[in-house]
């Protein structure tokens, strides 16, 4: 009975009693052949714009390794048709030929490597209409496929090139939400931070001393009246940065106040007087006290 062969790799099965005093030849050239299969690398060099990728029956052949990496000084596109098509192929792919390499086994789809990349391929050995897959051409996350482009996902990881792009209410921006990414649009942003610019609080009627306190560091608007008198008012400086600034409306046109910048409690400036007419006293903090205040009577 005459040797067959495997049918992908090509690894020859000794018939029944044959090949007396040579099995040790053809076991060690086809231990040969598995450890290319396992994990072989081959350097192809390309030329022209077509290869053969060749497997032959019980020899170490090309088209037997398990990684490809091309070289060589192909004139274009190069097309490499795996051979023959009725064996199934897996291959890693390492494309340093300077062009993009397509690689072929049949009628079906093919799969084309742009120059500088790296992949993995599968080709179903389906004859004639063998068709070739590049097995991480869009892969899935959770059951999802993901289609981000080379472009964008340099961008994310980085990239330092920016364009001018204007931003509508409706584009999404990416924010971590708690540890878990979200995409949030332009707009909700946008409501956030006019929300947060200023802090508009709620009317006080002002009868003794009373201290207004920023709830966070962001500036602060407040709107009051004075009951009678001359009262004071003392602005704790305590959560705010500088730049930020505080807007005491006066809102009445009777009585007067005068206004403190106070700091955990301890007055630090003895501030302004806004006298009977309706006013406002506006101060921009510094980072340790006030640099600015004034009066604007309307």
């Amino acid at each position: 009975m005459a040797s067959t062969y495997t049918s992908n790799i090509g690894v020859e099965k000794i018939g029944t009693g044959e090949q007396a005093g040579a099995w040790g030849t053809t076991t060690n050239n086809n231990f040969d052949i598995i450890d290319r299969a396992i994990n072989g690398v081959a350097a192809i060099t390309l030329s022209g714009t077509t290869h053969t990728l060749t497997t032959s029956d019980g020899t170490l052949s090309e088209g037997g390794h398990k990684v490809l990496v091309l070289g060589g000084s192909p004139s274009g596109t190069n097309t490499i048709t795996i051979s023959p098509n009725d064996q199934d192929k897996m291959y890693f792919v390492h494309n340093n030929s300077g062009q993009t390499a397509t690689f072929t086994q049949g009628s079906g789809d093919n799969v084309s490597v742009p120059n500088g990349s790296k992949t993995l391929i599968f080709a179903d050995g389906a004859g004639s209409g063998a068709t070739v897959t590049d097995l991480l051409d869009g892969p899935s996350i959770g059951g999802a496929k993901l289609t981000s482009t080379a472009a964008e996902l340099n961008i994310v990881d980085g990239s330092t090139s920016a364009g001018t792009t204007a931003v509508a209410a409706g584009d999404g921006i990416v924010t971590n939400d708690g540890g878990t990414m979200r995409q949030t649009t332009a707009a909700t942003f946008s409501t956030y931070f006019n929300q947060n610019l200023v802090e508009a609080k709620s009317p006080i009627t002002v009868s003794g001393t009373t201290t207004v306190t920023p709830s966070g560091a962001t500036s602060v608007y407040q709107p009051l009246t004075v009951s009678s008198g001359s009262q004071t008012v003392r602005v704790a400086v305590t959560n705010l940065v500088a730049g930020q600034y505080v807007v005491i409306d006066k809102t009445t046109n009777s009585n007067s106040m005068t206004i403190d910048w106070t700091n955990n409690g301890d007055v630090t400036s003895n501030g302004i007087s806004l006298g009977s007419s309706a006013e406002l006293g506006i101060g921009i903090f510094n980072g340790t006290g006030f640099s600015f205040t004034e009066t604007v009577k309307f």
